[in-house]
């Protein structure tokens, strides 16, 4: 080929042909690396947002109000048959009972207003209804006092039937204690009033006449013919001496306790616990002054009374035990429902919420454990006298003065949660004081839920801090001296040694902390603490002694392998701890450290304690934090501590002055995430804590957390329930507090690396 025909040929050579080939490959690669590693950071904050915005969503229907929407509205065929003295309406809120002051029973349809079914329960006796009160509100059992000086006793009840691929509820009534009217003995005098206290082991009645009042015994027999139905026994009587008369008697379910409301407002308290010898405790008078009751009704479960005046004030009352034992009725809360007065008061059967209805036609809802004031609705525009609400809370039934019935649904799904009742301390019925409680279940179906995050909040902190305590100075410190002394060797084997413990699942080091950890710790008690000094002491002991060793000597240890000659040091003084622990206990504890704490300190010990997460969760952070720390250590340019070692400067001297500074974003960051695993562990917490949420910052106490409360509850407690839905805002306060020390520990090691930047 001619010189010529060289210069005319385009073909790039080779080697230029395949380096462009490879530029194109890499420019692909860059461009798609680049385009993945910013859509991976989208889809992570997406993924944060959407995992708050779901949390959030969860949460939201806790603080919602209540809401009322009219159904119906009609007038019962029946009214004129009698006055009413009551209204229920079973589970369903599809049938309700009405009771009038001749003691005939209508059931009807709720939205219709049709007659199901009527009983006359007085027919047959020669006698008139004088007075009526609830026997037992949980089993629907009803008393009417008769101006026969009797009271007959009866329940409602429904019956679920099926048939024709149809449910029909079917009303009956049953007499629990026979069909004929119950005998007080008190002679043919009219039972002005009366209250009544049923339960398994017997009924109480108090019995108010023109001449006096009366406090009966009955002690209860099982029939011999019915099952279901008991007989009674009386027990005791005994006439009742009483200050004032009685407008209203309520009488405590446990037959403990006896309140007689007068004309002025004051409330007599009697101990009935004694039948045979009631005893007069005090009077209390809520009310401020010009201003009259109104109302007086039991909350549900029968341990709080509310007291209602004629100015729309409502008062929630209960005993409250004082420093020398003794009980005082005890004003706790109040509620308006506006400036009408107040016709009555509704307890609701399954939540500790109630209904006021007033003379404006008002209704309004409250909650006492939250203090919530839910809603006020104007029903009408005529005073209402009666108000019903179904089990479920979700339909009530009010009349007004001239007969008509009003039907409204009422959507109240969460009215138990509050700023003040997940945050703020709360006087729960029966405590003797306000405070912080969570307990979310009970057997009880009158439970006062509680369910304050703040012990679980304290518990959560508390584990944190204790983990952080022991983990952050080993951590950091090892970090530093690894990367910065040890022998590279050697380095080679501490760090991946240490990164390992990592890959430990967290499940298992709960269950060696539980099982195996805590029962040790508490037999060892003594030892544990002396290990604290001896440990330190015999390091200082051995670095005293190293100081005084030959030169000779020395040289024969490499440089930077002289920490290895620590770890039997630290073996030995550890195993002479614990040697010495059993001596110590007897010698200064009387054979037992955990009792002399108990009884000498009056500090409660738990086996599960603050001690044992320390080191469990301590433990399970170590490596975290080492591993970044020593990284941002080691990362530190070499001719910096060359430089200043060149300058005259020590080996701490460098490590103080330019090491650290350098290094202190790296290891701000490392303390901020290891500080996020404890806050954020589960496992550990869960199987090591002993669970118990209380607010007490002794080591020897144990906790529960946030993460190990919704670990526990969330698979029992039921979906969209109150319940529910706070262990979900644990989970969005846990998310939060995550994110807030992500966030600062960001802002932080950003300023400190621009700080540090220049050196």
């Amino acid at each position: 080929m001619s010189p010529d025909s060289d210069t005319n040929d385009l073909t790039l050579p080779k080697p230029l042909e395949f380096n462009l080939l490879l530029w194109r490959r890499r420019s692909i690669r860059d461009f798609l690396a680049r385009y993945m590693v910013g859509v991976g950071g989208i889809a992570v904050i997406g993924s944060i947002i959407l995992i708050f915005v779901f949390l959030f969503a969860v949460v939201f229907p806790l603080f919602k109000g209540a809401q009322m929407h009219p159904i119906t509205s009609y007038s019962l065929s029946q009214r004129e048959a009698g006055d009413t003295l009551m209204y229920s309406t079973e589970e369903q809120a599809e049938i309700s009972m009405r009771l009038d002051s001749n003691g005939v029973v209508h059931f009807f349809f709720v939205d219709t207003g049709t007659t199901v079914q009527k009983v006359d329960l007085l027919a047959g006796f020669n006698a008139r209804v004088s007075s009526w009160a609830h026997v037992n509100a949980d089993q629907n059992i009803i008393g009417l006092g008769l101006d026969t000086g009797q009271i007959l006793i009866f329940r409602h009840s429904y019956v679920l039937k099926y048939g024709d691929n149809r449910r029909t509820i079917v009303p009956r009534i049953t007499y629990p204690y026979g069909e004929e009217p119950l005998d007080l003995e008190i002679g043919n005098r009219g039972v002005i009033n009366f209250a009544a206290g049923d339960n398994e082991e017997g009924l109480t009645i108090f019995a108010h006449t023109e001449d006096g009042s009366n406090l009966i015994d009955f002690k209860k027999n099982s029939s011999f013919m019915d099952e279901d139905e008991m007989e009674l026994e009386l027990a005791s009587r005994v006439e009742l001496p009483y200050i004032r008369t009685p407008i209203r008697a309520l009488l405590s379910p446990e037959r403990q306790w006896l309140y007689l409301l007068s004309q002025d407002g004051v409330i007599a308290i009697y101990d009935i616990r004694s039948r045979d010898r009631p005893a007069h405790v005090e009077d209390v008078s809520p009310l401020e002054e010009g201003r009259t009751p109104a109302s007086f009704e039991f909350l549900v479960g029968g341990i709080s009374v509310l007291f209602g005046d004629d100015r729309g004030n409502i008062y929630q009352l209960f005993p409250v035990r004082d420093e020398a034992g003794m009980q005082h009725l005890t004003k706790i809360r109040q509620f308006n429902s506006g400036s009408s007065k107040i016709s009555g008061i509704t307890s609701e059967q399954l939540r500790k919420g109630f209904l006021v209805t007033d003379e404006a036609g008002n209704v309004s809802i409250f909650h006492t454990t939250a203090s919530r004031h839910l809603l006020t609705e104007g029903i009408t525009d005529r005073p209402l006298l009666h108000l019903s609400i179904a089990p479920r809370s979700n339909k009530i039934l009010a009349e007004d003065n001239t007969g008509a019935l009003h039907v409204w649904k009422l959507d109240s799904e969460h009215p138990e949660a509050s700023f003040s009742s997940i945050w703020g301390k709360v006087w729960y019925e029966s405590y003797p004081e306000p405070d912080f409680v969570w307990q979310s279940s009970s057997a009880s179906s009158d439970f006062e839920p509680k369910f304050s995050l703040t012990p679980l909040t304290f518990g959560t902190f508390k584990a944190a801090f204790y983990a952080m305590l022991l983990a952050m100075p080993l951590a950091i410190c090892g970090a530093i001296f690894t990367a910065y002394f040890m022998a590279p060797q050697m380095r080679g084997v501490v760090k991946p040694t240490i990164e390992i413990m990592e890959a430990l699942p967290t499940v298992i080091l709960g269950f060696l902390a539980g099982l195996w950890l805590a029962p040790y710790v508490e037999a060892h008690l003594p030892g544990i603490f002396i290990c604290l000094l001896a440990i330190p002491g015999g390091m200082f002991l051995a670095s005293l002694i190293w100081w005084h060793v030959p030169e000779s000597v020395k040289m024969l240890i490499p440089d930077g392998w002289q920490a290895a000659l620590l770890v039997p040091v630290v073996l030995i003084c550890g195993w002479l701890a614990l040697a010495m622990s059993p001596w110590m206990e007897n010698t200064l504890f009387d054979g037992n450290m955990r009792i002399w704490i108990t009884n000498t300190l009056g500090i409660g010990y738990d086996q599960r304690n603050s001690i044992i997460i320390g080191i469990a969760m301590g433990f399970a952070v170590i490596p975290t934090i080492f591993s970044i720390a020593e990284d941002a250590v080691f990362s530190v340019p070499r001719h910096l501590t060359a430089g200043s070692l060149a300058l005259g400067a020590t080996p701490w001297q460098s490590l103080v002055r330019v090491v650290l500074p350098s290094a202190s974003p790296g290891i701000f960051s490392a303390t901020m995430i290891g500080l996020g695993r404890a806050v954020g562990e589960t496992m550990i917490v869960l199987m090591a804590t002993g669970n118990t949420p209380v607010m007490d910052f002794s080591i020897f106490e144990g906790m529960r957390t946030l993460s190990a409360n919704v670990a526990v509850e969330l698979p029992e407690s039921e979906v969209d329930s109150t319940h529910f839905r706070i262990l979900f805002l644990a989970a969005l306060v846990l998310f939060i507090f995550t994110f807030f020390f992500n966030t600062i520990a960001e802002i932080v090691r950003q300023r400190l690396r621009e700080k540090y930047s220049t050196l």
